[in-house]
């Protein structure tokens, strides 16, 4: 009996060692050691690395976006420790933002995506729409300096081409017809009085003639029709008028039998061997359109054509209405396949040089100002402004603000941007007297929760 005791006894003493080992094991294997309990209780909040506002005494999932919470203390610990070899190369800041850090998995969700300032050859296409119209040098007006009736017209319709000096139209003047005798009858008292022996009175004979003839030529009368009338020796009943220019008669007025003046615009001839497109483009693109620029064309009606030609003057004004400035380009015309009025798609290509560039993604423009985020590394991000030129093919020109090398962000952007700017906005807000005090877990009005403000 006494040993059946003693065998329950140490059965007891076992299993009580056995339970004691095990629970001293479990404790050691699960119990925090006092460093990752000073880290645990150090990080004793948390927040969303989407929305900062909002904070909680406890791990888990955001109730806005669901992203994981991390520790507050992770986060901003390293904002406040800037990139490694970034620091000296900060640049100023920048009013109204702030430099931020992003863990990377906020870089993944909102993807951020950077890129290196380059140099790059840049060539600037600017495109306008202009309008085909007949060179204004080239283009003659038909007038008749007697009153007169239309006695023969030589072109009948409009659009028919002309050569230089061929007839048009002649014209019963009854003035001109007494001018024509008044010639003749000087004409015959000057071969009588040329051969006077008193020099005075064969003077006056030529004097009268020239006076007549004189007449005759400043209404326009040619000499081949004055010679015409001294050989027929009476006068011609009409006066014939010839193109000044070849071409083609763009307006014609006047028909057969109409009595006209000399306010009458008879006729209008253009030569269409070169021809004027009148294009607009905007002031922006000024400081790069320069007389003597070169230029190519194309009309809808022959799309497969292309016309080389240059810009050959640049109007003083700028239109009040659409902001354009308006350019002249003179284009040789062979065929005469651009006509008067045709709408003409006008490229017009500068070459700018290299010049230092970033995507265009990569500048959120205000309007007064010009912002670009650099990347330096390790979740670190910079806003730095810039002044910004052309913008070209999908980059735009860096006028000053960045280096070569640099990075900067490209896709995200918009997102640091707020983030950026919110945290200025708080941080401007700490220590402010009447401030109210936030409850934790409370997103800010306006913030990045998304909700509006009041």
């Amino acid at each position: 009996m006494r040993f059946i005791r003693r065998r329950w006894l140490i059965v007891l003493i076992v299993a009580l060692a056995l339970i004691g080992g095990g629970v001293y094991l479990y404790c050691g294997l699960h119990m925090p050691r006092p460093a990752a309990r000073a880290a645990t209780a150090k990080a004793a909040r948390y927040h969303c690395p989407m929305h900062p506002t909002y904070v909680s005494d406890q791990p888990g999932d955001c109730p806005i976006c669901g992203m994981k919470l991390v520790p507050i203390e992770r986060e901003q610990e390293a904002e406040r420790q800037p990139a490694a070899g970034n620091v000296a190369e900060a640049g100023p800041m920048v009013a109204g933002q702030a430099a931020i850090y992003l863990t990377p998995e906020k870089q993944q969700l909102i993807g951020v995506h950077s890129e290196p300032v380059a140099r790059a050859a840049l060539t600037k296409t600017i495109r306008i729409v202009g309008q085909v119209t007949a060179d204004e040098t080239a283009v003659s007006r038909v007038y008749t300096k007697v009153g007169g009736w239309v006695e023969k017209l030589y072109v009948n319709f409009t659009g028919t081409q002309v050569r230089k000096g061929q007839p048009l139209l002649s014209i019963y003047s009854p003035e001109l017809v007494t001018t024509q005798e008044e010639y003749l009858l000087a004409l015959r008292a000057q071969k009588r009085l040329k051969d006077s022996s008193f020099s005075e009175v064969a003077h006056s004979g030529d004097s009268l003639l020239a006076a007549t003839r004189r007449r005759l030529e400043l209404w326009d009368v040619p000499e081949s029709e004055i010679r015409r009338i001294e050989q027929a020796g009476r006068p011609i009943k009409s006066i014939t008028l010839y193109a000044p220019t070849g071409g083609f008669v763009m307006e014609k007025s006047v028909l057969e039998g109409q009595k006209v003046e000399p306010s009458t615009a008879l006729m209008v001839v253009a030569d269409l061997s070169e021809v004027w497109v009148q294009a607009e483009f905007y002031e922006q693109d000024a400081p790069l359109v320069r007389v003597g620029d070169g230029a190519e064309v194309t009309v809808n009606s022959y799309p497969e054509r292309r016309w080389r030609g240059t810009i050959d003057y640049i109007y003083p004004s700028v239109d009040p209405q659409t902001r354009t400035l308006r350019a002249r380009l003179r284009f040789r015309n062979h065929g005469v396949m651009l006509k008067p009025g045709m709408y003409a798609n006008v490229t017009i290509e500068k070459a700018l040089g290299y010049r230092l560039t970033v995507p265009e993604e990569a500048v959120l423009d205000s309007g007064t100002r010009q912002i670009v985020f650099l990347d330096r590394g390790d979740g670190h991000f910079e806003p730095r402004e810039v002044k910004v030129g052309q913008r070209v093919d999908g980059r735009r020109e860096i006028l000053s603000g960045l280096e070569e090398g640099e990075l900067v962000v490209t896709s995200g952007n918009f997102l640091i941007d707020s983030e950026s700017r919110l945290k200025a906005a708080l941080r401007g807000m700490e220590g402010m007297p009447g401030m109210p005090e936030r409850k934790e877990g409370a997103p800010i009005p306006g913030a990045l929760s998304g909700a509006r403000p009041s």
